[in-house]
């Protein structure tokens, strides 16, 4: 290995491919965001055009997931067309020991916990660094909210502890909008002690699509790490 982030990038593509390798022919897969799912995206493509995977459509959980999926020729099915999900492979910001997640680094979590909720089997994909002891102890907690309630949510949140910052763009005027039109606050929290009643706290202020706590959804971690300067992948 050449240098450190040749080596991120080849265990990156090691777990995506880890990923892609449990998917089964004839299955209905929800396509996660962002740079680990980006390859297991790649190589499901790949597996198709040899013919080792036959007659799979994918969810895509955000734009970025559909523009990958038809680069890689994988073919796109909706909610309204299926009546199950059988695998959804995604990444996360941090994954706790009990693999509850905080998710929503690339403003997708909404659409994310949709489908990955739904599937029969959630495989998560991360780097060693992703992994906590606790929920919210490197990486606050998104919240989508509607634009005209961003004031009245912020002041919720703020009363519940929490530091709200309104996500501004990258190489873009102003803040970040969703996928679905929405803002984005990441929010945090000193210590995040009951992740799934935040969960459900969150969700109740009223102007709040959604927040990126993932709680009791995840059934496998696929995590890579670097050994020895190799790239391993090994299942939590």
């Amino acid at each position: 290995m050449s240098t450190g982030a040749d080596a991120i990038k080849v265990m990156k593509q090691q777990v995506g491919k880890a990923a892609a390798d449990r998917v089964q022919s004839g299955s209905i897969v929800g396509l996660g965001t962002g740079s680990t799912t980006a390859y297991a995206i790649q190589f499901l493509g790949d597996r198709l055009k040899s013919g080792e995977l036959t007659d799979i459509k994918g969810i895509p959980t955000s734009f970025q997931a559909s523009v990958l999926a038809k680069q890689y020729g994988i073919p796109l099915t909706t909610l309204d067309e299926v009546d199950r999900i059988h695998i959804a492979i995604d990444g996360a910001d941090e994954v706790d020991p009990q693999k509850n997640l905080i998710k929503g680094g690339g403003a997708a979590h909404t659409r994310e916990k949709v489908v990955d909720s739904l599937a029969e089997l959630f495989i998560v994909v991360v780097d060693q660094s992703k992994i906590v002891t606790a929920l919210g102890s490197t990486f606050p907690v998104p919240v989508e909210v509607l634009p005209m309630a961003i004031a009245p949510v912020t002041r919720a949140l703020e009363q519940l502890g929490g530091k709200p910052e309104l996500r501004m763009g990258v190489r873009k005027d102003g803040p970040v909008i969703t996928d679905q039109g929405n803002m984005v606050l990441d929010v945090t929290f000193a210590s995040i002690p009951n992740p799934a009643e935040l969960e459900k706290i969150l969700n109740n202020i009223p102007g709040v699509l959604e927040n990126g706590i993932f709680v009791g959804v995840t059934d496998i971690v696929l995590i890579g790490e670097i050994q020895d300067g190799q790239p391993v992948v090994r299942e939590m």
